[in-house]
């Protein structure tokens, strides 16, 4: 199996399975001297562990990463950073019966007829439980970008419950399992996602990521655009089907003059009416905030019976067993993030690369601000 590496500067590999006895990532690239340790990375891991609430998975997993290389005395080296993750709680018996069977919505099929074999044991490397490197090395990202840029994730959409924006308080993400920054949403969502899970089902769930901070100029205008590589960062996660950028599908139906962000000078910066474009334009950010919104499918392993056939071409019935999230888009929230870090890290160094000796903005005296 090939394409378990994404990034040009700052690259990701990631390896292992969800019940093997390990899972681990390579993280290339990153700059040296930048004071690093497993307590900078662990509390982003922290925030993705399952097992946290009655509403995700009650596998139990601590999570606790090591770093294997690419440090020496407290700071990076510019080698390739080493991390792994130890399993502890695998319940391979639970895939057994499906084992030849494949379950409706999951990469089952498609693996076996890609590969001729695929690892049933809780989706093997399709498994969402690949995405904790991902949040590890997002870890990283986030100290190659620096402090000056805030990257933050929200859960705005619970099946077809959403929010209401006048309520938005980035404070209250912390404050509920949902990660929801309105808090009547959130209360009203733990009642919906207990009845879906008791009837055996799931549901999707919409996250919007914002990051602050950026500078201008990162992206390129054609094959290398910012946008364009975060649409393939997002929706290389586990049951994505959809991403915006900015107002994205609801630019459709604007008009002209109402989609066009407005530019005015308030001394010697430039100030933005509005972000409808989300932070980028042509594919370089603008300096502006950069706003995704990602698409969670409902979790495919349900209770509920499901027609299906197996390897022989036969018929049947399934029910998928063992312990799953009804929503898995709650914990879906900082690996958006992560995906997003690592995305912006890549662009940055590649900028640098490029423009080593260019400011913040390449010719003009001024910074852009969002009005």
């Amino acid at each position: 199996m090939s394409h378990n590496s994404f990034g040009h500067l700052f690259r990701v590999t990631t390896w292992g399975e969800s019940h093997g006895p390990a899972i681990g990532c390579v993280v290339d690239g990153c700059p040296p001297r930048l004071a690093l340790s497993e307590a900078d990375i662990q509390p982003f891991l922290d925030r993705r562990r399952p097992g946290q609430s009655r509403h995700t998975t009650q596998r139990r997993e601590a999570d606790a990463v090591r770093i294997l290389s690419g440090v020496f005395e407290g700071r990076t080296t510019g080698t390739p950073i080493a991390l792994q993750i130890d399993n502890t709680d695998q319940r391979s018996q639970d895939y057994a019966e499906i084992a030849r069977r494949f379950r409706p919505g999951h990469a089952d099929l498609t693996y076996d007829l890609k590969y001729g074999i695929r690892d049933p044991r809780g989706g093997g490397r399709s498994s969402a439980r690949e995405t904790a490197m991902r949040v590890a090395a997002g870890a990283i990202a986030r100290l190659v970008l620096g402090a000056g840029v805030v990257i933050r994730g929200a859960l705005v959409q619970l099946g077809p419950l959403h929010i209401e924006r006048v309520r938005f308080d980035w404070a209250e993400t912390a404050r509920n399992p949902f990660c929801c920054p309105d808090p009547v949403a959130a209360s009203a969502w733990a009642g919906y996602l207990d009845e879906v899970r008791k009837a055996g089902s799931s549901v999707g769930a919409v996250i919007e990521l914002v990051a602050e901070g950026i500078p201008p100029g990162l992206g390129a205008p054609l094959y290398g655009k910012l946008d364009a590589d975060l649409a393939a960062a997002l929706m290389s996660i586990n049951a994505v089907k959809g991403v915006e950028i900015g107002d994205g599908f609801a630019a459709a139906a604007l008009r002209g003059e109402e989609n066009a962000d407005e530019m005015t000078m308030q001394g010697d910066a430039v100030a933005f009416a509005a972000n409808h474009a989300g932070g980028i334009l042509g594919g370089i950010s603008t300096g502006q905030p950069l706003v995704a919104r990602f698409a969670v499918k409902p979790t495919s392993s349900i209770l509920t019976p499901r027609r299906t056939v197996d390897r022989d071409g036969g018929e049947s019935e399934i029910a998928t067993r063992g312990r799953h999230d009804p929503c898995v888009g709650i914990r879906a929230v900082p690996v958006g993030e992560a995906m997003l870090a690592c995305v912006l890290a890549d662009h940055l160094l590649r900028h640098r690369a490029q423009n080593p000796d260019a400011p913040r903005t390449a010719q003009l005296p001024w910074r852009p601000v969002h009005g």
